[in-house]
């Protein structure tokens, strides 16, 4: 059975940092790029960051950049997502989902179960 499985969401002050992780198990995980949504209340959802299979080449949305890091332990088969500089604007639940390619939307066949990132100001 594919799952993905989120960890490390939580309440953090503006300013602060959190680390999310994303754990696969029952597909071959290197083979996969993994990405990184969220959707806020009242908001579609839409990718975030992405690190891609192979030379793990990294995407992020303009208004991460410079704030999140996306990284993966294959040994693991764990994605990271370093969120630092945290803003109200970052508060959403936050998905991770693999495919084969992070810039095919449409391909992101399975997904986690999500992990709640509340930012106060």
């Amino acid at each position: 059975e594919v799952q993905l499985v989120e960890s490390g969401g939580g309440l953090v002050q503006a300013g602060g940092s959190l680390r999310l992780s994303c754990v696969g198990s029952g597909f071959t995980f290197d083979d996969y790029a993994i990405g990184w949504f969220r959707q806020a209340p009242g908001k579609e959802r839409g990718q975030v960051s992405c690190i891609s299979n192979g030379d793990a080449t990294t995407y992020y949305i303009e208004s991460v950049k410079g704030r999140f890091t996306i990284s993966r332990d294959n040994a693991k088969n764990t994605v990271y997502l370093q969120m630092d500089r945290l803003n109200a604007e970052d508060t959403a639940v936050y998905y991770c989902a693999a495919s084969s390619f992070c810039l095919d939307l449409g391909d992101f066949n399975y997904w986690g179960q999500g992990t709640q990132v509340t930012v106060s100001s």
